[in-house]
């Protein structure tokens, strides 16, 4: 995408991004349901991978498949900004 690679289950402190792009800093967390129930948690993750300089972008899992391309455009326009 955009010409950059992203690595799966990339790790970073002691969690696991879905998707990062270690060149652009760019984390891309996809959240199903559960999400839902662990908002604080998940805020406290985003915080502790943005503090060591990553950019994280979050996604509903549902949002994901029913508009792929609603996602990559909001990915790749993050990328052009890194």
């Amino acid at each position: 995408m955009a010409g950059v690679k992203f690595r799966r289950q990339h790790p970073i402190g002691p969690y696991f991004a879905d998707f990062a792009c270690v060149s652009k800093k760019l984390i891309i967390e996809i959240d199903g349901d559960h999400h839902a129930f662990q908002v604080e948690a998940d805020a406290r993750r985003t915080e502790a991978m943005e503090s060591k300089g990553w950019r994280v972008l979050r996604f509903w899992a549902n949002e994901a498949v029913s508009n792929p391309e609603g996602l990559w455009v909001e990915i790749e326009r993050v990328l052009r900004d890194r």
